[in-house]
Parts: structure tokens; C-alpha cells; sequence
């Protein structure tokens, strides 16, 4: 597959909803499971860790939600809302007959849900990470906002679409940002259906969300571990710290010369972090 770079990682897929739901994976069958959440990207966020975690004994799953990345599907303004998605995800670990604790990882609004499965005992989350994750009211930022009004999702052309991850995605990657990788990044956008599905992802976007958990967590007693590219432009570092204030048995890790996905300007660091935090 062109999206994996290391012999260890596979994608695979699993029914859900009677749609394939297509995931990336890694290590043992028997390894602890930890799933991986992405936002308004796909799995390709996490992949440069995935061997990291496997080699550490776990079994990362990192999955593509409805109508995004490989996944099949296609999401709608109600079924895109973040609580909406972690029904999803429930079911996903479901399908891949996942049960007791399980470890949840969230980078964009992918943070927002695997906020919601640990506030709302969705999932037996044992330990949370959040990578350059919505929080608070953080989100959702101009270029997502934007396709809340259903007026601009029916002018936007899919030359409009894909002109907009692409810059959308340089950014994000910073000082990673090659032709070849934002060309990786943006391939699943030339499906009109993943573009309408992540035009009603954008459009489902509220901070709400995150706003509302905010008791549920300060409460919680789960361990935190938040990893943040310092230069990201869309989720800015100081809601990070301000979360690692409020929130109890939080950790910050902060990454230097790193943007909104920080897994590719600093794999080793990252998956050594993550690594260490779910086998801790």
C-alpha cells in the first residue's frame, strides 16, 4: 500500500453499520489494544507511530471514521457530531470484538470524540492521549467553521475542496511538508463522497462538545497525556496548557518545531511517548 512505510503495518477492514470500515494496525493479535482517532484528516495522521506502539506490545488501531480516508459510507451533518461518532466508535471496537479496557489516542477533532468515549463512559478508557486536539472552544477554526452554512457547502466545487486540504494539510505538516506526502495526505479527497463527508464533518463542527465535558473530566482520575507540536497554527498551544492546568493527572509534552500534525516532524519522540504512557 502507498500509505504505509514500514513492513509491520497493515490495513485492514471490518464491517460497521454494513459499510467497511477500514483501519490501520500493527504488533501482535494479543497485544493491548489502543485505538487511534483522527479528525478532520484520516488514519495516515498516525502512521508514523504505529510501529512504535506495536514494538512496545500493543496493538494500535488506527481507524478511518465513515466516509473519510479508506472507510466506506458517508457522513451527514447528524451522523458527523462528535457524539455521534463515538456511538461509531463503540461500535467499531465492537465489530473487532475489542472489550475491556481499551487505550484511546484522539489528534483533531478526533480528540473531541475520545474526550466524549472517557466523559461518558462510552468505552473502558484506561488512559487517554490527545495529540494537537480540539479543546475547550478552540474549534472549530475559520477554514472548518465556514461549512456551517449550507449556502458555501453548495458553491464549494471540488477544485475548491481539494485547494483548500492542500493548504490546509502544507500547514499542518510545517517543516515536513514535501510534494510527495501532501500529495499522501490529499489522495482520499478526490472521492466526492469523502469531500461531502468531511464538508459535513466541518459543518457538524461545535465546541459545544468540548465545552460541555469539561466538568466530567476535571472530576475524572483517568491518566492524560496531551502531546502538542508547538507551531501548530490551528490548535494553539495555550489551550493545552490550560488544559493540563484544569484538568487532574494530566502531562503536557511539548513539541518543538512541530505543527498541527506532529507525527510527522517528530515520529521517534512521539511514539516513544505514547509507548511509554500505555504500558505504563
Amino acid at each position: 500500500m502507498s500509505e504505509t512505510t514500514e513492513t509491520t503495518v497493515v490495513r485492514s477492514a471490518v464491517q460497521v453499520d454494513g459499510e467497511t470500515a477500514s483501519y490501520l494496525t500493527a504488533g501482535r493479535q494479543d497485544g493491548q489494544p489502543v485505538l487511534l482517532l483522527h479528525g478532520t484528516y484520516w488514519s495516515r495522521v498516525w502512521l508514523p507511530v504505529l510501529d512504535h506502539l506495536a514494538d512496545a506490545g500493543l496493538r494500535p488501531f488506527a481507524a478511518d471514521l465513515p466516509g473519510l480516508g479508506r472507510s466506506g459510507g458517508e457522513l451527514t451533518l447528524e451522523t458527523a457530531t462528535v457524539p455521534a461518532l463515538a456511538d461509531w466508535v463503540t461500535r467499531f471496537a465492537s465489530a473487532l470484538k475489542l472489550s475491556g479496557p481499551i487505550a484511546v489516542a484522539g489528534h483533531d477533532i478526533g480528540g473531541a470524540v475520545a474526550q466524549h468515549l472517557l466523559a461518558h463512559n462510552r468505552l473502558e478508557v484506561p488512559r487517554l492521549a490527545l495529540l494537537n486536539s480540539v479543546l475547550y472552544d478552540s474549534w472549530p477554526v475559520p477554514g472548518v467553521a465556514r461549512f456551517r452554512d449550507a449556502e458555501v457547502v453548495a458553491a464549494t466545487t471540488a477544485d475548491e475542496v481539494l485547494a483548500a486540504r492542500r493548504q490546509a494539510v502544507a500547514a499542518a505538516l510545517a517543516g515536513a511538508a514535501t510534494e510527495p506526502l501532501i500529495a499522501d495526505y490529499l489522495d482520499p479527497w478526490t472521492d466526492g463522497r469523502v469531500r461531502r463527508s468531511w464538508m459535513a464533518m466541518a459543518g457538524a463542527a461545535d465546541n459545544r462538545y468540548t465545552l460541555d465535558l469539561v466538568p466530567a473530566l476535571q472530576r475524572s482520575t483517568t491518566p492524560k497525556l496531551l502531546i502538542w507540536g508547538e507551531d501548530d497554527g490551528f490548535q494553539k498551544v495555550e489551550y493545552a496548557e490550560r488544559f493540563t492546568s484544569e484538568m487532574p493527572h494530566t502531562t503536557l509534552v511539548r513539541i518543538p518545531d512541530a505543527g498541527h500534525i506532529p507525527t510527522e516532524n517528530a515520529p521517534d519522540q512521539i511514539g516513544r511517548a505514547l509507548a511509554g504512557f500505555f504500558t505504563a
